[in-house]
């Protein structure tokens, strides 16, 4: 029996472009000293994208674009532990053609295959350093204090002082700076849910930890008095990786559908009896069926139809979907879904995280960037620059093919919204970047 899955990357369309008059302005730095200007982050900050840190994405992260415009009101050089090539690790996404197990050809999200150079890449590169641009990849606030984190995390390891010795803030330190960004916490949260609530390595940060490693963290950064901003991080929810797939995304006839119901019968029966809501299907749209192993479920064979709050991360397999009957005769693994309490832990420990980054940037007298506000709007789309941009995958121009990571054209768009808190905090007269001077996904 094939059953037809609603796709979740549909026909794509090229955005159009225009270019807006600029206000005219003197720069200035105001109250800041931007001389040395350092950035504290992860792979947000690094410039991944598409999944993988490769040389122009990390020619178009935030801090990158923020130093070119600090440059304009007294900034200094912008020192980036630069891969060598555009193919990264061997991990990164191009957007292509490829054929799908029901032997349709399509265009989405293909891997651009291993360089020539991965080794090189991955060669330690601290002696170029102090570097400026210190966004790692993996990084929970936790993290930033390690002595040896680079013998942890091989993205700093390729480009700290001394791997078995070195911290992320130790390295920061080397650079004397003026002024910073730090933009900390996704990670505490993030992993948690892309691994679909898996517990144990990236379990949610517990809160004290979260608060004392926040604290020794700017302690450091402010420790001459250095002026800076804070960002808070973005609800999980609001991103392209756990808004694409859909839940209702298992499309029958009447056929299918009576097939189905029939096949879960016995499931039914014990449903009843711990009750529990049954498994129904019908012509049309349906719930994916999804692995839940938790009582009662787990009674009566650990599966149920997945609950229209829930989510589906990007990562479960099309294929799987479309031809091995994931979400209709097999559950679709847990490890790619996010179900309703843990989503609960994730937005608890978001608000609860924010809260305080809010409190150490009033408290520290430091500038403020509320990026779940901002990403919140981006689910709906906002014009910047002429251009309308929005969460979509793909087609929405904000987002890089991972569905976690901003595009360059994103990274523009983070840029001011950091160069708005600090010239609002500072005094400062940045000058903000023009959204359509910066690429979007490449098509082929």
């Amino acid at each position: 029996m094939k059953i037809k899955i609603v796709l979740y990357l549909s026909a794509i369309a090229l955005l159009t472009t225009c270019k807006p008059d600029m206000k005219e302005f003197t720069p200035s730095a105001g109250q800041a000293d931007f001389s040395k200007y350092i950035s504290i982050g992860n792979s947000l900050t690094a410039g991944y994208a598409d999944g993988d840190v490769y040389k122009s994405g990390q020619q178009y992260s935030y801090p990158n674009i923020l130093a070119g415009q600090m440059k304009l009101v007294g900034g200094g050089n912008f020192n980036i532990p630069y891969m060598f090539d555009e193919n990264g690790l061997g991990r990164k996404l191009i957007l292509g053609y490829s054929t799908d197990c029901l032997g349709v050809t399509g265009l989405g999200p293909i891997p651009a295959g291993p360089g020539p150079n991965i080794a090189q890449n991955m060669q330690n590169i601290g002696a170029q350093g102090p570097y400026n641009n210190m966004g790692v990849p993996g990084l929970k606030s936790f993290h930033l204090g390690i002595p040896g984190y680079g013998t942890m995390n091989p993205y700093f390891g390729r480009f700290a002082k001394n791997p078995a010795t070195s911290s992320v803030l130790g390295d920061a330190a080397l650079i004397g700076h003026t002024f910073f960004t730090f933009f900390v916490g996704n990670n505490d949260v993030l992993l948690y849910a892309v691994n679909g609530g898996n517990e144990g390595p990236e379990s949610i940060t517990q809160m004290p930890v979260f608060q004392g490693s926040i604290d020794a963290a700017i302690g450091a950064m402010i420790a001459n008095n250095a002026k800076g901003v804070i960002a808070n991080i973005p609800d999980i929810s609001d991103i392209p990786y756990f808004k694409t797939v859909p839940t209702m995304g298992l499309v029958l006839t009447e056929a299918q559908a009576t097939q189905l119901n029939a096949g879960y019968a016995a499931y039914n029966a014990g449903a009843q009896q711990v009750n529990v809501p049954q498994i129904v299907f019908h012509a049309g749209p349906n719930a994916f069926v999804i692995q839940d192993t938790h009582s009662p479920y787990s009674l009566i064979g650990g599966l149920r139809q997945i609950k229209a709050n829930e989510l589906i991360c990007l990562s479960v397999p099309q294929d799987s979907l479309k031809c091995k009957y994931w979400g209709s005769q097999k559950p679709i693994p847990a490890k790619y879904i996010m179900d309703e309490s843990e989503i609960t832990a994730v937005k608890s420990a978001t608000t609860n995280f924010n809260a305080y980054l809010k409190s150490v940037a009033a408290e520290n007298n430091l500038a403020f960037v509320d990026f779940n506000t901002y990403f919140k709007s981006f689910v709906s789309g906002l014009t910047f620059d002429g251009i309308k941009l929005s969460a979509t995958f793909v087609t929405g121009g904000l987002f890089s093919l991972d569905g976690v990571h901003p595009n360059p054209r994103g990274q523009a768009v983070m840029a001011n919204y950091f160069i708005d808190a600090i010239n609002g905090k500072y005094g400062s007269s940045i000058p903000k970047v023009n959204i359509s001077d910066y690429p979007g996904i490449t098509f082929p």
